[in-house]
């Protein structure tokens, strides 16, 4: 692979009409606004790259992406907002949109975990190759908060909406050959030969007429950019909310306590 470009903690490579995009945040990938702005301009760069066909997304380190880190006292460990060029605020969620509306088709390689928003992130992509040991996590609920990232509109699109429901409300773990047997995840991977499966994988798309490949893409999937502003929009506001109530300082404590937590619906 030849470097293509480096975005923050995100290194590009290209070669063979492929490009990985390696997150390199170890050992969890903890995710904030510059990691997926980040993401945003690669990915970006890459739509206008006419020798890029298929991306691969992966992780550097144990993780995936185990989501926002949070404190004891409930803030994150990474900035959500920032300011545009123009003076007005610019929100992870903005950032999320952008990432939507990219064009290139995205294999996600996911090792260990994708929980939180980095189930998000996971889910964002067109496929995922999960390997054995991978845990897929919607653990909102467990800590006091409202999912986002666009889950309201990806994961039922994946696993059905029940299922959705059930992942979203009970915060259940899901493992690689778990997520292949419900639609979480689309292949199945030992975890050293993880990477080179989702690159064979982008080697299938890569050698599809790129053209006729964006077009089905955008019959497919050109509804997604607008669907997910609308998602975030429900979801930011709800987590504002949430974010001020006793159970969800409970929900944090106990996560960082590794202990069950104790809700008292306040």
């Amino acid at each position: 692979m030849t470097q293509f470009g480096v975005y923050g903690d995100l290194h590009v490579s290209l070669d063979n009409n492929i490009a990985e995009a390696e997150i390199r945040r170890p050992p969890n990938n903890f995710f904030d606004l510059d990691l997926i702005d980040g993401l945003v301009s690669a990915f970006r760069d890459l739509d206008k790259e006419d020798s890029c066909r298929a991306i691969v997304l992966c992780a550097e380190g144990k993780n995936f992406c185990a989501g926002a880190q949070f404190h004891n006292d409930g803030t994150r460990g990474g900035e959500i907002t920032a300011t545009n060029s123009d003076g007005s605020p610019r929100h992870l969620y903005d950032a999320a949109f952008d990432l939507f509306s990219c064009k290139t088709p995205v294999i996600a390689a996911v090792q260990g975990a994708a929980v939180g928003g980095g189930l998000g992130v996971a889910c964002f992509a067109d496929f995922r190759v999960a390997a054995h040991e991978a845990r897929f996590t919607a653990n909102f609920a467990r800590l006091g908060f409202h999912h986002g990232f666009g889950l309201t509109v990806t994961l039922p699109g994946l696993v059905g909406q029940q299922k959705a429901l059930e992942l979203l409300y009970t915060g259940a773990r899901i493992k690689g050959e778990e997520a292949v047997a419900i639609g979480l995840a689309d292949k199945l991977a030992p975890l050293q030969e993880l990477r080179a499966t989702a690159l064979e994988f982008a080697g299938e798309i890569a050698a599809s007429a790129p053209l006729a490949v964006e077009s089905i893409r955008e019959t497919m999937r050109g509804h997604l950019p607008e669907a997910i502003k609308s998602a975030t929009d429900r979801e930011k506001e709800e987590q504002d909310h949430l974010r001020t109530t006793d159970d969800w300082k409970e929900g944090v404590n106990a996560m960082n306590q590794r202990r069950l937590p104790n809700f008292s619906r306040r």
